[in-house]
């Protein structure tokens, strides 16, 4: 049985979500247990409100005394909160007591804590935030998402590696495309960094590296994993995001506008319904911390139910799939080839 910590108090509307979203999980999964890690009086009154009758075996509150606020410097919240929601919970995959972590807290706070108790892999140097996106292929693999603004060629190198370790362990195709985000495609483009990146990559016989893609080449499927610095990688998810939402409403607009459209919406209603599910950024929520030693999952603060429940459901994937070991076992050897 696997068993998840859930920081239960991060986020922007904390319990509220993360307390329904975790018994959401446990009715789907009856081979999972969680720990909701926050106030254990309000978590509990949330719960009894949600579910009179619920499994204590499969479910536990851990009291924790501290929350860390979405907008506290990660360094105060790591000295200053030591029993927060966010550290317990983290601590708890530290002892043992649960395989991953799940938090929609301050993204910058559960880095430093994540890092600074769970320790980095060797090998690996800082670790990345990756987001899965959907493309015209399926899904593309994304990082780094914003755990690191500045980065070097050898950090762009190692996070090719542990995206492509990570695409290859959860998905059939056991050599991932491996492309470095630039802004283009020829050899002169691109930022230093990028350039000596792309060297590395393309020395390294072990990954699948197939060069430089550009911003359309995402949603294309050009590649199944996409390098990037954290600033360039979180302002490319956030656009598209916005992007996604804006297409929505321009539909829901332009169907409502006249009766004829409101008659050709509802005749295409199947086709929009399954349009709004693939797009929908509710479905991909939950961006991996990759290079620690244990897992960790980062949910989007504002996520709502079935957001975080997405979240839960990766850290499942990630325990399953023992993706820390495997990073563990071939990052040295791919580093070695570099």
């Amino acid at each position: 049985m696997t068993c998840i910590a859930i920081d239960a108090m991060g986020g922007d509307k904390g319990p509220e979500v993360t307390v329904p979203a975790a018994l959401k999980a446990l009715d789907e999964n009856p081979e999972l247990r969680l720990i909701l890690v926050g106030d254990q009086e309000e978590l509990q009154r949330i719960i009894t409100m949600h579910s009179s009758d619920w499994d204590r075996s499969r479910l536990t509150v851990q009291h924790a005394t501290q929350v860390v606020a979405m907008d506290e410097l990660p360094s105060s919240a790591l000295r200053g909160k030591k029993d927060s929601s966010m550290r317990v919970a983290v601590n708890l995959v530290q002892d043992g007591q649960a395989e991953a972590c799940v938090s929609a807290g301050n993204t910058g706070a559960l880095m430093a804590t994540a890092r600074f108790v769970l320790k980095m892999l060797p090998g690996v140097d800082r670790p990345a935030i990756l987001f899965p996106i959907p493309s015209a292929k399926g899904e593309v693999y994304m990082l780094d998402l914003g755990a690191n603004v500045e980065c070097t060629a050898d950090h762009l190198f190692q996070f090719a590696v542990m995206g492509s370790i990570l695409a290859a362990s959860t998905s059939s195709d056991k050599s991932p495309r491996v492309g470095l985000l630039n802004v283009g495609a020829e050899a002169i483009k691109g930022t230093d960094a990028v350039k000596q990146a792309s060297q590395l990559l393309e020395a390294n016989s072990s990954i699948n590296y197939i060069g430089y893609v550009e911003g359309d080449d995402i949603y294309k499927g050009t590649a199944d994993v996409v390098v990037c610095d954290g600033f360039v990688g979180n302002v490319a998810l956030k656009a598209s995001e916005g992007v996604a939402k804006m297409m929505l409403t321009f539909a829901r607009e332009e169907f409502s506008r006249s009766l004829w459209s409101k008659l050709c919406a509802l005749i295409s209603k199947p086709v929009l319904k399954r349009l709004v599910t693939r797009l929908d950024p509710n479905n991909y929520n939950g961006g991996s911390l990759l290079g620690l030693q244990g897992v960790v999952i980062k949910s989007h603060g504002g996520a709502n139910v079935r957001a975080f429940t997405t979240a839960i459901r990766k850290a499942v994937q990630e325990v399953e799939a023992n993706v820390p070991l495997q990073i563990r076992d071939m990052v040295e050897n791919r580093l070695g080839e570099q």
